[in-house]
């Protein structure tokens, strides 16, 4: 795509790139003045300080100044209220004496299809019958009366 001169669309890719340096700079200096460099001497030591101490769970140190860290053994909570009220909530639900072999057996494959096709086949034979109605009256004034 030509637009112009040619000059002017390089004094504007220039102008572009001049913008960007320029945002760079400015990143760079909002980050050197959030986080200094971590190069000098005073700062290592502030970092040692810094830094959070261990906390042992299960772990028993050998070390004495790692000792410190170490949390005491908790103790399990008592359960067996909770354990009582749950069997006894469950002693005074009736249970089921006879196994229904309905639902245990295991349905033949097209199980689904026959259900839904049910209701239809209901209304299919409604008017057959009807239309069976319909015609032995007919075949009676025909003289016909065996229908096969």
């Amino acid at each position: 795509m030509y637009h112009g001169h040619p000059m002017a669309e390089v004094g504007t890719l220039q102008d572009a790139a001049l913008k960007r340096k320029e945002r760079l700079k400015n990143l760079k200096n909002q980050q050197n003045v959030k986080g200094p460099d971590d190069h000098e001497d005073g700062d290592t030591e502030s970092k040692k300080e810094k830094l959070p101490k261990p906390i042992f769970r299960s772990y028993r140190p050998q070390d004495e100044s790692l000792k410190e860290g170490v949390l005491p053994e908790a103790k399990p909570v008592d359960a067996s209220d909770k354990i009582q009220s749950h069997l006894e909530a469950s002693k005074s639900e009736q249970l089921l004496d006879e196994v229904d072999l309905v639902n245990l057996a295991p349905r033949k494959p097209d199980w689904d299809l026959k259900r839904d096709v049910a209701k239809k086949l209901e209304k299919l034979e409604r008017k057959t019958q009807r239309a069976i109605a319909e015609l032995i009256p007919c075949f009676s004034l025909l003289g016909i009366y065996s229908i096969i």
